[in-house]
């Protein structure tokens, strides 16, 4: 039986600027760039999160939901510094760790994991929250289940400094009351149409036949069915099987404003650079994913003339890529940037972006 734990760190831009400088904690503290040169929040404290804000909102967006927030420019040097040390924590934890961003990983603790000793999944989460917070300063929400769907669901569900653990046996009957919008694969376009056919639940959606999945997914149907049902072998993958690492976002309200655009990239383009940092490797391949108001959704790439963790020639070329497809009156619902090609061999090929939501 597998074991499996998603950890993701709380605001944690926002949470390392408030470590850093006590006299920001307690207070609503915005992450990005000014107003006035129409910055984006990239975190939100839990405190600024009460007024409504969150990431990707236009600061000044923000700013009039939260007028008392605090405006911290980023530091991407130093959020790296602190990934790295939660990252390395992992590595202590398990020999198979997954990192999704600066900020969360899946780890497999099967191995850790003894019953007959005593050692529990639950204390072996208990203490990976330990030594995160007494090592780094951090808080990180924990999800532990025998699958990453189910445990990636879980580590949001008690934010922050969560820790959700969903016994074997128990996971049809933990997702059944949740909305059917935190399954994976479930994206806004098609919770509305679900909901719209009543189903509004995991545990309906699991209730429906099979002829209605093939109707409604497709090519998805049997993957998202087993997922409503709590079925996932999913393993993880660790960071020699890596063939693309990535980051997006989905935008409350869609964004056109050019300014506000390019600080959305260049944020994703310093994630991705993080990411690839904590892996070390190196890419060439930068692609943009583009969702547009209506949901047409499209990617656009090109290849660097050398392989590079940097961010500037990754923010830049995607910057390109994306500027190329502003054209007027066109607005964006979503964007990720990714980068591939790492002159490795893998058995395995992920998707760049991995399941899309429709």
């Amino acid at each position: 039986m597998r074991h499996i734990i998603h950890a993701d760190l709380d605001a944690f831009y926002a949470a390392v600027e408030q470590l850093d400088n006590p006299e920001l904690r307690g207070k609503p503290v915005l992450v990005g760039g000014r107003p006035e040169n129409r910055g984006v929040v990239a975190t939100a404290s839990y405190e600024a999160r009460q007024f409504g804000v969150h990431s990707a909102m236009p600061m000044r967006t923000a700013i009039r939901q939260c007028p008392q927030g605090i405006i911290v420019p980023a530091r991407f040097g130093r959020y790296r510094e602190k990934s790295q040390q939660v990252m390395d924590i992992f590595s202590d934890m398990s020999t198979a760790v997954e990192p999704l961003s600066m900020d969360e990983a899946y780890l497999d603790i099967t191995d850790s994991v003894d019953e007959s000793q005593g050692l529990w999944p639950i204390g072996v989460a208990l203490e990976l929250k330990r030594r995160v917070s007494n090592e780094t300063g951090l808080t990180v929400s924990v999800g532990v289940s025998t699958s990453k769907s189910v445990s990636k669901i879980a580590s949001d569900l008690d934010k922050p400094d969560g820790l959700v653990v969903v016994p074997p046996g128990e996971e049809a009957e933990f997702l059944a009351p949740l909305a059917v919008g935190k399954l994976w694969g479930i994206g806004p376009k098609t919770a509305q149409r679900l909901k719209a056919e009543g189903v509004d639940t995991i545990g309906r959606l699991a209730e429906q036949p099979e002829d209605w999945f093939r109707r409604s997914f497709g090519a998805r149907a049997v993957s998202v069915r087993n997922r409503a049902t709590g079925q996932d072998d999913e393993p993880v993958h660790t960071e020699r099987e890596t063939k693309s690492v990535s980051s997006e976002t989905t935008f409350a309200n869609d964004l056109g404003d050019e300014t506000e655009l390019r600080d959305v990239v260049e944020r994703l383009a310093e994630g991705v650079a993080g990411s690839l940092e904590l892996k070390g490797i190196k890419g060439r391949t930068v692609t943009v994913k583009m969702r547009l108001a209506d949901f047409t959704t499209f990617t656009r790439q090109s290849t660097l003339s050398a392989s590079t963790h940097d961010s500037s020639p990754i923010k830049g070329l995607a910057w390109r890529l994306l500027s190329a497809e502003l054209l007027p009156g066109r607005t964006f619902r979503l964007l990720g940037v990714g980068l591939s090609n790492f002159g490795e061999t893998s058995e395995r090929q992920l998707s760049l972006f991995g399941d899309l939501a429709v």
